[in-house]
């Protein structure tokens, strides 16, 4: 039996534990390397599973040109088989173009010499799909060291939306550049702004509204086209519009081209989070509104100044307007009239006042008369009588642009007076036969057309010789037999033809062969005949009583001219007013669009229009026999503001410096506020019409307790003597007028009339050389 020491056995113990250890040990590495080893494949597998249903192929280029690729990418690239070298790929033209092969190889050992990425797109032959290469220096982990590593995808899908997008995009810029080119020629200015509405861009009218060098300077300066400082101004509109997400606009002024001009400003908010802008320049339309606006006023207020009644119907046949003899004339109360009532409602509240004519089917008539709104033959006239014995004349116009505009006229007073005429035509008549001296009255042709029975009698003539009408010199031939010197009866026809033919007034003396003694005149007569009379002279008495009546004929005749001009003057006004009317029709473009010097001349016949009514009131002013004017407190400063300002444009354009200087003592007068304003004015205007330009005018007022003092000065030529002692006469002689022209000088004779009624003097004072002074003097009472 062998023994085994102690100290070998622990020794054998010590190698058996630590053998025993040792196998624990490599078991248990062993296991976890299993373990690792299971981790890692399914990690592989997982790797291997993605790769294949991944968007992209990964192949592995070797420095030597061995390649690793799957078989997913060998099919992806068109081989047969995977291949092991890359000059199987890029040398095989099955596979690609030579082109497309040679810059991929170049790629790849750019790639692996200097480490440089790149991007290729290639076409496979015999495939319609397109391939994107994205290649990189292979990292150390793929244990290929120089070698570059090609991660393929297929992009067909990618590369035709991309295709689509260009083509998308293609025609987007080409619409954008057509946008762009359309906003750079627009005529109006136009912009945008960014976020921050600071200028991002403008067109070429935005920069040459601003005066600016071009659009890059001008959005780096960031000129504004209106003051962004001003309240409401362009700034706070874009931000409204931006914050509110819409559209905005307002109306502002601007300074384009040296001129003052009111644009509205459009700014429009865009999805980009900017807004967009433009503006349009209103300034013309601003001033044809304004234009019409102050016609419409005169209108109206011209109608207010009207005697007759004047209605006007919207094209709803709501009434519009109505002037004050319009509502006297038909009882109607402003509260009713307020609420414009529509024309039937019109007429048959005038029924139930009693303003209408007496008719048996008033529906009908009120129907015949709506169709007036709609009348083609322009328009209508009727003459009403009312109940009371009123006449009106009725004018209905059908208006442009719809409605109705229907005037009243009262013809009573004119109906009263032709019956009265009529009735004073018979007296006339009667009185003609029976007057106890010879009359006759001749046409300008020469031929008797009226005489009386003294007439016929005391020549002699048969009745049926006078009724044949006969001439003058068959008359005298006959007369001469009458007369004791048969020669004299020449001078009937020398006088007849005076008066007729030229309007003058002469008288003789004729004796009969009875041994009577006649005085004949013939006098011309305001319609053109001229009046033959014979009076006895016989008798100291008969020669008293024709005396008086040939005064009083006179008389006759200066108030019958007088009432001739100023009828005359009235005629005028209505083919003025339609003067009037056509031209600022033409001008407002009514017959079309006018060219600019149909503009101008359309300008200056209103003009002519104007000075020709100017002259026409002037004319009725020194017709009329105002007498005492209308009393009332005048305020002397108003009264010269608005003379001045109504002169302010003549004096403007012959650039004459007006001066007004009024002092605090001018104070009030009574009178007639109208026409001392027409004095200042007349006296304003004389002084402008003979001041040369860039001379000074003067209106100076100042007054006492007792009156008031208006002085007119200019620094103008001055008047000769003889010249400044006619110039208060009604009709200014060739050469009185300042101007230089033959006009009619009415200015100061009016202001000398207007003057004299209030109780006040006038004088002019003028040197020549030394411009011409005029001191008007009115009581304060």
């Amino acid at each position: 039996m062998i023994e085994i020491s102690n100290a070998a056995a622990v020794t054998a113990g010590a190698v058996l534990a630590l053998l025993t250890a040792l196998g624990g040990f490599m078991l248990f590495v062993g296991l976890r390397a299993r373990a690792r080893a299971t981790a890692l494949l399914d990690a592989h597998r997982r790797a291997d599973a993605l790769a294949e249903i991944g968007p992209a192929q990964a192949m592995v280029v070797r420095a030597d040109g061995r390649v690793e690729l799957s078989d997913k990418l060998a099919d992806l690239l068109g081989l047969e088989a995977v291949p092991g070298h890359l000059s199987e790929i890029v040398g095989n033209e099955a596979v690609f173009d030579a082109s497309e092969a040679a810059a991929l190889e170049r790629d790849i050992a750019a790639a692996q010499k200097a480490a440089r990425p790149f991007r290729a797109t290639v076409r496979a032959r015999g495939s319609s799909r397109t391939l994107l290469m994205i290649g990189q220096r292979a990292p150390d982990a793929v244990r290929a060291p120089g070698g570059v590593v090609l991660w393929v995808f297929d992009a067909t899908e990618a590369q035709e939306e991309v295709a689509r997008l260009s083509t998308e995009a293609a025609r987007y810029r080409e619409a954008f550049e057509a946008l762009t080119g359309l906003i750079q020629s627009a005529p109006m200015p136009m912009w945008y702004r960014d976020r921050e509405l600071k200028l991002a861009m403008v067109n070429n009218a935005y920069v040459a509204a601003v005066n600016g060098k071009d659009a890059e300077a001008v959005v780096r300066a960031g000129v504004e086209l209106v003051d962004a400082s001003a309240p409401g101004g362009p700034l706070a509109s874009a931000g409204s519009a931006r914050d509110a997400g819409r559209p905005k606009m307002v109306k502002l002024p601007a300074t384009i081209g040296g001129a003052r001009r009111m644009l509205h400003i459009h700014d429009v908010p865009l999805p980009t989070g900017g807004v967009a802008g433009f503006a349009v320049d209103v300034e013309e339309l601003e001033r044809a509104r304004t234009g019409i606006k102050l016609a419409d006023e005169a209108r109206r207020e011209m109608f207010d100044r009207m005697s007759s009644g004047v209605a006007q119907f919207g094209a709803d046949r709501s009434l519009v307007f109505c002037n004050q003899p319009f509502r006297r004339m038909f009882a109607l109360r402003n509260e009713w009239l307020a609420d414009a009532p529509e024309f039937e409602r019109v007429l048959e509240r005038m029924r139930e006042a009693n303003r209408l004519p007496v008719v048996r089917d008033f529906p009908g008539w009120k129907a015949e008369r709506r169709d007036w709104f709609v009348a083609a033959d322009a328009a209508r006239e009727e003459n009403w009588t009312l109940p009371g014995g009123t006449h009106l004349r009725v004018v209905a116009q059908p208006l442009p642009e719809g409605g109705l505009l229907v005037i009243f006229e009262d013809l009573t007073e004119q109906v009263q007076l032709a019956s009265a005429r009529d009735t004073l035509l018979r007296v006339r008549t009667a009185t003609f036969d029976n007057l106890f001296e010879a009359l006759g009255v001749f046409a300008a042709d020469g031929r008797l057309q009226l005489w009386n029975n003294r007439f016929r009698q005391l020549w002699g003539f048969d009745e049926t010789f006078v009724t044949t009408h006969p001439r003058v010199d068959a008359l005298a031939k006959v007369a001469g037999n009458r007369l004791a010197n048969p020669g004299r009866a020449a001078l009937i026809a020398e006088l007849i033809r005076a008066a007729a033919v030229e309007r003058q007034q002469r008288g003789a003396t004729i004796e009969f062969s009875d041994g009577r003694f006649f005085e004949v005149a013939a006098v011309p007569l305001p319609d053109g005949n001229a009046l033959f009379t014979m009076l006895d002279i016989s008798d100291r008495r008969r020669v008293e009583n024709v005396l008086r009546e040939r005064n009083e004929a006179l008389e006759a005749a200066d108030r019958v001219k007088t009432a001739f001009v100023a009828n005359m003057s009235y005629e005028l006004r209505t083919p003025l007013t339609s003067i009037q009317g056509f031209a600022e029709m033409l001008r407002g473009g009514y017959a079309g669009e006018l060219s600019p010097s149909g503009v101008e001349y359309s300008e200056a016949i209103l003009d002519s229009v104007a000075r020709l009514g100017d002259l026409i009131d002037d004319v009725l002013d020194l017709t009329r026999e105002d007498g005492v004017p209308a009393q009332g407190a005048v305020d002397l400063e108003l009264a010269a503001g608005a003379a001045a300002e109504a002169v302010a444009p003549a004096a403007q354009a012959k650039r004459i410096d007006l001066a007004v200087e009024i002092l605090g003592s001018a104070g009030t007068v009574q009178g007639d506020a109208r026409r001392i304003r027409q004095t200042i004015e007349h006296l304003l205007r004389h002084a402008v019409a003979g001041t040369p330009e860039t001379g000074r005018v003067l209106l100076h007022i100042d007054g006492t307790l007792q009156g008031a003092r208006i002085v007119v000065s200019d620094d103008g030529p001055g008047m000769a003597k003889g010249l400044a002692a006619k110039a208060f006469e009604r009709f200014a002689q060739p050469g009185i007028s300042r101007s230089g022209d033959r006009a009619l000088g009415l200015g100061l004779p009016l202001a000398k009339q207007f003057v004299e009624a209030h109780g006040g003097t006038i004088e002019l004072v003028s040197e020549p050389g030394q411009g011409t002074m005029v001191i008007v003097e009115l009581p304060r009472g």
